[in-house]
């Protein structure tokens, strides 16, 4: 009897924060993915990029952002013409200099679908479909509403600008309004035609598959049904202070954390703090998050319906399936950032109705704090777009019965996004296309595979080894990392705009800056720094960048 190939699925969440699940110390309840985790592996120095599109170019093209065409986020870019336009490397979409995973596993005979959020392009040549994926149902842009309640413009079919609804599926653009069924939620309709997808056996013809499950849970703007959002009923009362606390406690006890380790400190861009807040008010931001609980909850009940099919169909073991978030949670783009500006708030008055008792229907529009999103990160230093810890280091489990040796162990490994693709293909023992692709040039993969660590544990030594070098840059924020020493850039106002040095190791927090103990390591890692904007084409940015922030961010430090 042949061996049967390896099926491949994964799983993205989008802004889950590190101790959000219960498997990496949170109080949401996730029973399935806790499922996962307990018989496989989970990683707690998995690293992405520090925004969405940016980590999804990397995971599909195992290579650096710069190189895969989200060099800047595009909502981002647009507003430095000047500085982006034209440059290769910041397309704003997946760029053909590089061979997708999907394009690749499809070409070598795997069935390939994607169900999710792509956020990859918005115009028709660079949808799923034309990279790699046979079937697709997918909202194109960064977020979108998770009910149905797509408002229109005054006088016009069309609806309106701000967090507009475009989903394609199967190479056909949708009408939101006509093509989306009255029922729809975001995280029950994604897996609904996932499994759809999956269980074509007339189209899959015995082939072994990949599926790309991409959330846009729990991503804002913050809505669940109510039932769910009632089972977090008092949970959050004390405040993030609190939750922070208890998450990194659980964290210790599970070995996720090292103990006595000391977390980043904390700060806030909100006018008042927790203790500062009313009782309304603190009423209110509890409920928030409750909301952001239960959307958490439902797509771990989906990912149960995922599990049942393919325990259903036999196919549980022999598929490799990996569940990631694609960034630190969220807690600085809906205040910091004029993308979001007068015009945001505008429409958010306009259309929607954030009183207490709507908060979480599908015509509400609310999100957390900065300091909910770093009760998520903690030990970490800050969250989402940060190129610190808390925006960059995110919680990976691995599942697959069929390879994983040591199942329910807690690995510290330093592991990339990049090494995703090359994994895979190693494990479907497909050869990485070097060079040429269908026919046009492709640039190589920077990944590498971890699919011996899997099947051998601790036995197979470090995926990344001393000498492996990292770099991440968004928003100019510049980070390179050799071994346990990580070089940081944060400019003004954000940061202090110089490089400082820290130890992982010994500082997870990034608290105690060594560049002047240390000066020659410093050295070190900025002569990585030169070399890998050379690699890249990154475009180092200028003061009137820079000058973007200022007027939007006064944090503060919390005590």
């Amino acid at each position: 009897m042949p061996i049967k190939k390896p099926n491949f699925i994964v799983i993205v969440a989008d802004d889950l924060g590190f101790t959000d699940l219960s498997a990496f110390g949170g109080e949401i309840d996730t029973p399935n993915l806790n499922k996962l985790a307990q018989n496989g592996l989970r990683f707690t120095d998995f690293h992405t990029a520090s925004a969405c599109s940016p980590t999804r170019s990397m995971l599909f093209s195992g290579t650096d952002n710069h190189i895969a065409g989200l060099g800047q986020m595009a909502e981002f870019a647009r507003n430095f013409p000047e500085l982006f336009g034209g440059k290769q490397g910041y397309e704003g979409s997946l760029n053909f200099r590089v061979a997708a995973l999907p394009e690749i596993l499809n070409d070598n005979g795997y069935y390939t679908f994607q169900s999710g959020k792509w956020h990859l392009g918005l115009t028709e040549k660079y949808w799923p479909s034309k990279r790699g994926f046979e079937k697709t149902f997918t909202l194109l842009p960064g977020a979108g509403n998770h009910f149905k309640y797509f408002p229109k413009e005054a006088n016009s079919n069309k609806s309106i600008s701000f967090m507009q609804p475009l989903f394609q599926e199967n190479d056909s653009e949708l009408d939101p309004h006509e093509d989306i069924p009255e029922d729809y939620y975001s995280s029950n309709y994604f897996t609904e035609k996932f499994l759809k997808f999956y269980n074509d056996d007339v189209q899959r013809k015995d082939r072994p598959f990949f599926g790309c499950l991409t959330y846009t849970a729990p991503h804002w703007p913050f809505q669940a049904p109510p039932e769910v959002i009632a089972k977090y009923d008092n949970v959050y009362n004390d405040g993030p202070v609190e939750l922070r606390k208890r998450r990194l406690d659980n964290a210790i006890k599970l070995g996720l954390v090292p103990e006595n380790v000391e977390p980043h400190k904390l700060t806030t861009q909100r006018d008042k703090t927790w203790d500062e807040l009313s009782d309304d008010e603190k009423r209110t931001e509890s409920k928030i998050m409750q909301i952001y609980a239960a959307m958490v909850d439902i797509m771990d009940q989906n990912i149960g319906l995922l599990i049942k099919d393919l325990e259903a169909k036999d196919e549980l073991d022999n598929t490799f399936i990996l569940f990631m978030s694609d960034n630190g949670a969220e807690g600085m783009l809906m205040e910091a950032l004029p993308v979001h500006n007068e015009k945001f708030e505008v429409n958010i008055k306009k259309f929607f109705n954030n009183s207490y008792d709507n908060l979480g229907a599908k015509d509400s529009f609310s999100w957390y704090s900065d300091l909910w999103a770093q009760a998520a990160t903690a030990p970490s230093s800050m969250y989402k777009m940060w190129t610190t810890e808390g925006g960059i280091r995110c919680p990976l489990i691995v599942h697959y019965p069929d390879l994983v040796k040591q199942p329910s162990s807690i690995n510290d490994q330093f592991l990339t996004v990049m090494d995703i693709l090359p994994t895979i293909l190693d494990i479907a023992n497909i050869e990485q296309p070097k060079d040429v692709f269908q026919n046009r040039k492709i640039v190589k993969v920077k990944g590498k595979s971890f699919k011996t660590y899997l099947s051998e544990g601790d036995e197979s030594g470090l995926v990344h080894d001393e000498n492996n070098v990292t770099g991440w840059e968004l928003f100019s924020q510049q980070a390179i990392r050799k071994g346990e020493y990580k070089a940081l850039f944060i400019p003004r106002p954000l940061g202090p705009h110089k490089w400082q040095l820290f130890n992982l190791k010994t500082d997870p927090g990034e608290i105690y800056d060594l560049a002047e103990s240390e000066k020659d390591k410093l050295d070190e890692l900025l002569q990585h720094w030169t070399e890998y904007v050379a690699e890249t084409g990154l475009v180092e940015c200028t003061d009137s960048f820079y000058d973007f922030f200022s007027a939007h961010y006064d944090p503060k430090l919390i005590e």
